[in-house]
Formats: structure tokens, sequence, C-alpha cells
């Protein structure tokens, strides 16, 4: 009977028609604990869903690491380029790769927040807290390596706008080339127009007014990059210092009801103490009243058998 509940059953698979898409989806790979951020996986364990989520956290840094260097890779090549399709091809898979990496490094930087969320004191404790450190501090070097790529950049793009000024205007003053650089409220590029208009080298020119503002919005590229970059470390700094607070307040908590527990533990054995003593005592008064009982009687029975015989 039982072999033929499993024919049936396995006929009745082999006949069922999937869904749409059902094949392409059993055959993706299982999603990871951190898929929603949480790090709490269904029917595990507490530590091992933070250990598996700490580690999908881990491969998303490194992998934030990877687009870092190829953003520096990206910035080395719009320097060094000087075709115009392959400069605006560079320039729009840099721009794609950057907005990609921030939204990596934002999501890197809410899971951490989650996972950073104090579960209580105990024997964990101290792994979680040693793990999370590891793992935020990859990350904050990741972000500071960031940092310093695109700081680099902005320099040597800040450099080619005044190389670029030079061969417009060759006898510019400094405060002209520092005005053409930082481009204040479009101050810089009425500047270079001007100087335009005077040039003898028209085609030079206007080719280096072209990466002028070219460069003028890379620089505004990187700059927003950094603001954004500054304000994630400050977070991740600032958390830094809340979680060890938080940790340090369960802590605190944690050894005060250990204090408390030891303290009624003790008042309890004394109790217990008092207890055996008061029961003790009890027993000793009743034996005592029961000897008291037996010499009374004792000695009235004396008494009488004295009396009887004197008469």
């Amino acid at each position: 009977m039982g072999r033929d509940r499993l024919a049936a059953l396995r006929a009745q698979r082999q006949n069922a028609t999937p869904d749409p898409g059902q094949g392409d989806y059993e055959m993706q790979a299982r999603p990871s604990p951190s898929a929603n951020g949480t790090g709490n996986g269904t029917g595990t364990d507490p530590l091992s869903a933070f250990y598996a989520e700490a580690t999908a956290i881990q491969d998303s840094i490194q992998e934030f690491d990877d687009n870092v260097t190829r953003i520096a890779e990206f910035h080395s090549r719009s320097l060094n380029t000087l075709d115009d399709a392959a400069t605006q091809a560079n320039a729009a898979q840099l721009e794609r790769l950057t907005d990609e990496t921030r939204q990596l490094s934002n999501s890197l930087a809410n899971r951490i927040r989650a996972l950073e969320k104090p579960t209580g004191a105990g024997p964990d404790a101290q792994i979680r807290k040693n793990r999370i450190d590891v793992v935020r501090t990859k990350f904050m070097t990741t972000l500071q390596r960031y940092q310093d790529v695109e700081r680099q950049y902005r320099q040597q793009y800040r450099q080619r706008v005044e190389r670029q000024f030079k061969i417009v205007k060759p006898d510019a003053t400094p405060e002209e080339v520092a005005a053409v650089v930082d481009d204040d409220q479009g101050g810089g590029s009425q500047i270079f127009a001007q100087a335009l208009t005077s040039s003898n080298r028209y085609g030079d020119s206007r080719a280096a007014y072209r990466e002028v503002q070219e460069r003028h919005q890379d620089i505004r590229r990187i700059e927003q990059t950094l603001g954004e970059l500054a304000q994630l470390f400050n977070d991740m700094a600032t958390l830094l210092g809340e979680q060890e607070e938080k940790i340090d307040a369960i802590e605190t908590a944690a050894a005060g009801v250990a204090h408390d527990t030891e303290g009624g533990q003790k008042h309890t054995e004394v109790a217990v103490k008092h207890a055996r003593s008061a029961r003790r005592k009890r027993w000793i008064c009743f034996w005592l009243t029961i000897i008291i009982i037996l010499a009374a009687v004792g000695i009235g029975v004396g008494v009488y058998f004295s009396q009887h015989k004197s008469s």
C-alpha cells in the first residue's frame, strides 16, 4: 500500500506542469540571511544567523573595496585619454560605477547598524562585539581609502584645469588661475571665456575650454562623493561611541543583577540558617519538656510509693 502511494506521488510530480519561471527560480542560489539586512535566518539560532550576516557583510565590503580600485582606474584613464569618444565612454562608466558604489556603501552602513543592535549580556556578547569591531573597522578603512582616492584625483583634476587655462592665457595671474580652478559661482568660466577672445591659438583654446568644463564636472562629483563619505565615516564613528555606551550600560546592569542575585542568595542562606536554628531550638525545647514531664511523673510516683510504705 505504501509503495502504491509513493508511485502515485512520483507520477503526479512528473506530470505536473511547473509555473512560468519556476525552473529558473529554483536554479538560483538560496538567498543568504543578509538578503533583508537583518541577519535573522529562519530556523537558525541567533548566533549562527549573526555569523552568517557578518560574513556576508565582509564579502560586500570586499566588493566595495574592489569598486574603489576600479574607480581609481577610471579616474586615471580620464586624465590620460585624449580621444573624445573614449573620454565620454569612460566618464559614463565612472558615473555608473560611482552610483553603484554609493548604494553599496549606504547598504553596508545600514546592515552594520542592524548588526550592532545590542542583544543583552551573556557569554556571546563579547564574541559579537569582537566580530562587529572587525567588520566596522574593515568598512571604515575602505571608506578612508575611498576618500583618499577621491582627494588624490580631485587634486590632479585641479592641476589639469590649471594647465589647460595657461594654454589659453600663459600670463595668467595666480588670482585668475585660482578663480578658474575653483570656478566659484561661474566666475572662472567668465575669465576663461574672456581669455579665449584674446588667444591666438583658437583651436587649442577651444579644446582646452571643453576639457576645463568637463574637469569642473568631475571635481563637483568628487566633492559630492567626499561629502557623502565623510558623513558615512562620521556616522560609523558616532555609532561606535553609542554602541560602547550601550554595551557598558548592559554590562553594568548585568553586574548589578549579579550583585543583587548574590545578595539575595546570601540572605536566603542566612534565612535557612535561622530556620534550621529555630527548628533545632524547638526540638530542644520539646525534649526538655518531655524530660521535665517524665521527671515530674517520676517524682510523683516516688512520693506516692514512699507514703504508702510509711503508712
